[in-house]
């Protein structure tokens, strides 16, 4: 199957005017585009955020019997809708089927002039769904006929961030494999990486799984069951089932761009001194000052070939599920493996101080 890229991500909230202009106001996105019952998008709200070459959907239900209305009574607010770009939706989305996903919408044409978007969505896994999207004639047209674009704003020094790096599922032990499978077969991803972690008396397992593409990848994580119960089973807890659990933004400036969203509000988990005075010794000379990683808490790891920096923010949302992660890369392919230790040590810190 032809996936190429992520074309967007759908989020399902309680009130979607709320969630866009927080989004807007702490990362910097921009609101390009609105629909509802006025264009032919029954019983919702949406709205449109842009920024670089990212699209969200920010989506609630005015109707209880609206899909959006129904995950968030489920699930609370989150990712409900991981969209991929393909070259041809109904080819996708029958093979797809025929592969054994669950359909949950079945092939639409949205036309406007010359613009034509072709969608189709499948079921994956937890409350997750994927929009299976076809674009054709002029750029910049969205959903003609449902998302009705607003006057372009010029081009802003203050954007940050470009594209979505990479989505993390969070899953239940014993789907782990199950879903990894299910990428695999229904959309020919690759695994390309496994991990188990260790901190204390928790563990995890997680896998990568990549399109043909490479420009789309799921990292699946799940807890082990056997180990006491952490960060990974409040998520699947809270979100009643698996579910996304972060997105990765790419920044070209990580160190600048958290401390222009920390000073708009955005909350970073914390990591500990001891972390900085390791890092000459483990990785030797860095292409950032250990200070001013220091100073935003931003984390550092290398492999074959480069390295990388993230950091993860606390969630923005009452459930206390999903979150955000900014990344920048130079180089590298992984995804911070020296650094999963850190970040479930800084979870179980924020998770902690939460029960206080």
């Amino acid at each position: 199957m032809d996936v190429t890229t992520v074309d967007h991500v759908e989020f399902y909230v309680g009130d979607a005017e709320q969630t866009a202009r927080f989004l807007c106001d702490a990362f910097g996105f921009r609101c390009i585009g609105q629909g509802g019952p006025s264009t032919g998008l029954a019983d919702q709200r949406s709205l449109l955020l842009g920024q670089g070459h990212i699209r969200l959907l920010v989506t609630s239900g005015t109707a209880a019997s609206h899909p959006a209305s129904r995950y968030v009574r489920r699930h609370g607010d989150g990712v409900a809708r991981v969209a991929l770009r393909t070259a041809d939706a109904a080819a996708a989305y029958a093979e797809a089927v025929g592969r054994g996903a669950t359909p949950v919408a079945e092939p639409r044409a949205w036309r406007r002039d010359d613009a034509v978007v072709l969608t189709a969505a499948v079921g994956g896994p937890g409350g997750l769904a994927h929009t299976l999207v076809e674009r054709r004639g002029p750029e910049g047209a969205f959903l003609p006929g449902g998302i009705e674009l607003l006057p372009p704003e010029p081009e802003s020094a203050d954007d940050r961030l470009d594209i979505v790096d990479h989505a993390a599922l969070c899953v239940p032990a014993d789907q782990l494999v199950p879903t990894v499978r299910f990428y695999e077969r229904v959309f020919g991803f690759r695994d390309i990486f496994q991990e188990r972690v260790e901190v204390g008396e928790q563990a995890m397992d997680s896998t990568v799984v990549q399109s043909e593409s490479r420009e789309v990848t799921f990292t699946i994580v799940a807890p082990d069951p056997a180990c006491r119960p952490g960060q990974l089973d409040d998520f699947l807890r809270a979100n009643d089932g698996g579910g996304v659990q972060h997105l990765a933004l790419s920044t070209a400036d990580i160190t600048e761009a958290v401390a222009v969203f920390g000073a708009r509000g955005v909350r970073f988990l914390k990591t500990p001194d001891s972390y900085y005075d390791a890092i000459e010794g483990r990785l030797g000379h860095i292409g950032r000052s250990v200070g001013a990683l220091r100073a935003g808490s931003v984390l550092v790891d290398r492999d074959h070939w480069g390295e990388m920096f993230q950091i993860f923010t606390e969630s923005p949302f009452e459930r206390r599920t999903f979150f955000f992660e900014l990344i920048e890369r130079h180089g590298a392919q992984t995804f911070g493996s020296n650094n999963i230790k850190a970040l479930y040590e800084a979870k179980e810190r924020s998770r902690a101080g939460a029960d206080a």
